[in-house]
């Protein structure tokens, strides 16, 4: 979205009659009204890859330990304790009193129906956030011990960021598709309404406990109202129908930030912006994507400096390894780095017999000035990228289903400061895979495998290497998260890109 649209939506806003307009929903009523474009398709915590839906999660369910957002250190939540019985066997001391906002007391029960019922049902997402576990029992009323399919060093990372607890008996009660019209968690916020892929209403759990390391929200409520489009989620903050948006496009950062009673913001995260390739041939065989010399071709062809300078902005920068640069086994030397060269990447085509190019198309839901810039760096080789644009859940059916010969998206790996975030998902064999290198997925395996830190380092620095060399995945650069929001609001970013509604409070 350029300036001239910034400014025709702000006339639209600005020509709203005021008994047309919408009142504020701001702090005269104590509710932080929210705008998003990534609508989730189903609220249901392992039920959505999205981020929109994680952020969903944290603000309505809690899990057994939590990641403080300032210095990343694990505390108690859900467990007041945890210790290694063994390298595979994890136990936890479980917090009493704890209710779920249907009033049931959170048990071990609890615990040991959620992941029985992850570890088997067809619909999770992400079974790779759970993969190292290979079962969950129960000791005690407040006790459980979880056993590892092998040395997981990062568990406590993902119990703490991407696995919440279900509530036992109402969920067995209402039935998996009902919980997710109506879900129950022992979040600091009730999730009050769904109205299917537009709305949803949270409310101030009054009966939270009191120890939580994410303390008592300041606001009462939050509404999220899920937009189609870029153009009607400005107007709606511009019209004050909406305090808070994100992810915009940089180019109405000034714009936002000059507008009085606004603040903008923007700021580093853990997210990277990638462009994959079917070098699998899922999308046919004869797809020129599985030659590795096009593939190479494409890498050279695009410049990713500027696409980061100029597109990005911010603190944006190139990076080489498929994976964000603070975690944990992602090396950056081990990664083969492909220069911005259009004369090689020529000279590449036509040594792999596509000198006249091809034509092929490009599936994403990344902003449309950068898909246009992607598809003119194609252009400049001789490769004719259709671009489909399409929201983020519409992408990910279409990748899942083998149905993407390009596609460009960005990955924040649940923010998770661990590459078992990140390869696993996209080289493990998974639906999202369009490597499908067996060595690939035994180095990833293995990597995340042992305790050895350096061995673990080791295997992942060969993964890179070989993801690389082979052009599988590129990544292009860091991604810069932006915010703008009522002026009237505190609110504070983190570089894991989880906007936490209930440390907000209104000034």
């Amino acid at each position: 979205m350029k300036r001239r649209t910034f400014l025709g939506a702000a006339a639209a806003a600005a020509s709203l009659p005021a008994f047309g307009r919408p009142a504020r929903a701001d702090k005269a009523s104590d509710t932080l009204n929210i705008t998003w474009r990534d609508a989730i398709p189903d609220v249901d915590p392992y039920r959505n890859n999205l981020r929109t839906g994680l952020i969903v999660a944290h603000e309505a369910w809690d899990t057994l330990v939590y990641r403080d957002p300032h210095t990343f250190k694990i505390v108690p939540a859900l467990a007041t304790e945890w210790k290694w019985s063994d390298p595979t066997t994890l136990d936890f001391t479980l917090r009493d009193g704890v209710k779920f906002h249907n009033g049931d007391l959170f048990g071990a029960d609890d615990v040991v129906y959620t992941f029985d019922t992850i570890l088997h049902d067809p619909k999770v997402m992400v079974p790779s956030n759970f993969v190292f576990i290979a079962g969950v029992e129960k000791l005690g009323a407040n006790q459980v011990r979880f056993k590892m399919k092998s040395v997981f060093p990062a568990a406590l990372e993902y119990f703490a960021m991407v696995l919440p607890i279900y509530p036992k008996a109402y969920r067995e009660k209402v039935g998996p598709e009902q919980y997710s019209k109506q879900p129950v968690g022992t979040g600091p916020y009730k999730i009050t309404r769904v109205n299917g892929t537009s709305e949803i209403d949270l409310e101030r759990f009054e009966d939270y406990y009191k120890e939580s390391p994410k303390g008592r929200p300041a606001i009462k409520y939050l509404k999220i109202n899920e937009v189609l489009d870029a153009a009607g989620e400005l107007t709606s903050f511009i019209s004050g129908q909406a305090d808070w948006i994100w992810q915009y496009n940089p180019d109405q950062f000034q714009s936002l930030k000059d507008l009085p009673g606004k603040t903008a913001k923007r700021a580093g995260s853990m997210r990277i912006v990638y462009l994959q390739l079917d070098a699998a041939g899922r999308t046919g065989k004869d797809n020129p994507l599985t030659n590795q010399k096009v593939r190479r071709a494409i890498f050279h062809a695009i410049d990713r400096q500027a696409m980061a300078h100029d597109l990005v902005l911010g603190d944006s920068h190139p990076i080489a390894a498929p994976c964000y640069p603070t975690q944990f086994g992602c090396d950056q030397k081990a990664a083969v780095d492909y220069s911005y060269d259009p004369a090689k990447a020529k000279a590449l085509m036509q040594e792999a017999g596509y000198g006249n190019g091809f034509s092929t198309t490009l599936v994403s839901y990344l902003l449309p000035s950068w898909n246009a810039a992607l598809q003119n760096y194609l252009k400049a080789i001789g490769i004719n990228a259709d671009i489909q644009q399409l929201q983020v859940g519409a992408v990910i059916q279409k990748v899942n289903a083998g149905q993407a010969p390009m596609n460009g998206g960005s990955w924040g790996s649940y923010s998770i400061n661990d590459v078992s975030a990140i390869l696993p998902f996209f080289f493990g064999g998974t639906p999202a895979d369009y490597a499908r290198d067996p060595e690939v997925e035994k180095l990833v395996k293995e990597g995340g495998s042992v305790t050895d830190p350096a061995e673990r380092e080791k295997d992942y620095a060969a993964a890179i290497h070989r993801i690389t060399e082979e052009a599988y995945w590129l990544p292009m650069f860091t991604s810069v998260t932006y915010y703008a929001f009522d002026a009237d609001l505190n609110f504070e970013t983190f570089p894991d890109e989880l906007p936490r509604f209930y440390m907000a409070s209104w000034k």
